[in-house]
């Protein structure tokens, strides 16, 4: 078994199973299904604001640009990561590039900026299976209005661990088995994409005190021994205990994150998440007056 952060062993608890109740398009790009969102739960999915899950579908080949044009974002950050497919973005701080499978890209809007995302060029000429997910992580007040960034950060520079019986884990952001993420953030946060073999229990050590959620994204888990979960449905965890037990009858692809809360008020609107309402007045009227940029 692997190995747990803290030699005494103290199961974390399922708190709740969050399951979305449908589906919609963002764009006529991404068919997404929310997962989990912030008006909720804001408190007890800090520092997480939401995760939309985009696919598996098939698109047919085309010349067209399928993806959401430009729009604004401030006071948090966006994580995608690209299972099939690629996703092209452009932000009007200078970030942007194309991501494809494996690959993953932080854009931190902070401050405030405008940006656009689609299917790459070469993806959607030649068609195919389509699959990403994309997390908002929020920011404590000192850091929203710090200066937009954008990490491109390619499979190959994210470390992968070998669990027992051959899965894996990649970890994006944190630490795990002192193997230590790329990803740059601004409060603790670990980000594990996970591969769990069939019919293999794996025991991952988690920070007590932390929000932690598994994301199933395929295949069913059985988390310590009871509750399990299936595709597109989320296990929120008790912030006591440091480890998990997880296991799958068939394999199972999914997400764990785990981040330090940040105790601070939430107020957000559409593109925007802020701590109060007269901050997000003034975001909208910066995006209005052009302060947040335009793509050229």
């Amino acid at each position: 078994m692997d190995k747990p952060i803290n030699s005494e062993k103290t199961p974390k608890q399922v708190r709740t199973v969050l399951r979305s109740a449908g589906g919609h398009w963002v764009g006529d790009g991404f068919p997404v299904r929310t997962l989990f969102f912030y008006s909720e739960l804001g408190r007890e999915l800090s520092p997480f604001l939401m995760l939309d899950y985009a696919g598996p579908r098939e698109f047919p080949p085309t010349q067209q640009r399928l993806g959401v044009g430009e729009h604004p974002h401030r006071g948090f950050e966006t994580v995608t990561i690209v299972y099939h497919g690629e996703v092209e973005h452009r932000d009007s701080s200078g970030g942007g590039g194309r991501i494809g499978p494996g690959d993953v890209q932080w854009m931190t809007a902070a401050s405030g900026l405008v940006h656009e995302e689609f299917h790459g060029r070469q993806f959607a000429g030649k068609g195919g299976l389509f699959e990403m997910v994309q997390l908002w992580v929020n920011l404590p007040a000192k850091d929203k209005m710090s200066p937009p960034r954008y990490q491109a950060i390619v499979n190959d520079r994210i470390p992968k661990v070998g669990l027992s019986g051959g899965g894996s884990l990649r970890v994006i952001a944190g630490e795990f088995a002192e193997a230590r993420g790329p990803a740059d953030t601004f409060t603790p946060i670990n980000v594990w994409d996970l591969r769990l073999a069939a019919k293999v229990p794996v025991d991952l050590g988690v920070p007590s005190g932390h929000t932690t959620l598994l994301v199933a994204l395929r295949g069913s888990i059985r988390i310590n021994g009871s509750e399990s979960i299936g595709p597109a449905e989320v296990a929120l965890f008790e912030r006591e205990g440091n480890e998990l037990r997880l296991d799958s009858t068939e394999g199972a692809t999914a997400l764990l994150l785990s981040g330090e809360p940040i105790n601070e008020p939430i107020a957000g609107m559409g593109p925007f998440v802020m701590n109060t309402q007269q901050e997000i007045q003034q975001a909208v009227a910066d995006y209005q007056s052009g302060r947040m940029g335009h793509l050229s």
